[in-house]
């Protein structure tokens, strides 16, 4: 439903598709990973294991706004007065 003028399903609809965007991307990041350990260039194995693991947090937070928008989490409210 519309919400402050923002259709809600179609931005939980869009958060979702970023996170699996990002989801792919870490996934991609945990193969380069293990290629760089495997290769013994232990700098860029590093770098890129913590590259994964902030777009790991970053999809928990795109998580967290969806819950918000669903009313789980305590969020703006919405109400309406008259005035």
């Amino acid at each position: 439903m519309c919400q402050k003028g923002v259709n809600t399903d179609q931005m939980k609809l869009m958060i979702g598709q970023a996170g699996d965007q990002l989801g792919m991307s870490q996934q991609w990041l945990e193969q380069i990973h293990h290629l760089a350990d495997h290769g013994q260039l232990e700098g860029v194995s590093t770098l890129v294991a913590q590259a994964s693991v902030l777009l790991g947090e970053a999809r928990t937070k795109l998580d967290s706004a969806t819950d918000v928008i669903d009313g789980d989490v305590g969020g703006p409210e919405v109400g309406v007065e008259l005035v």
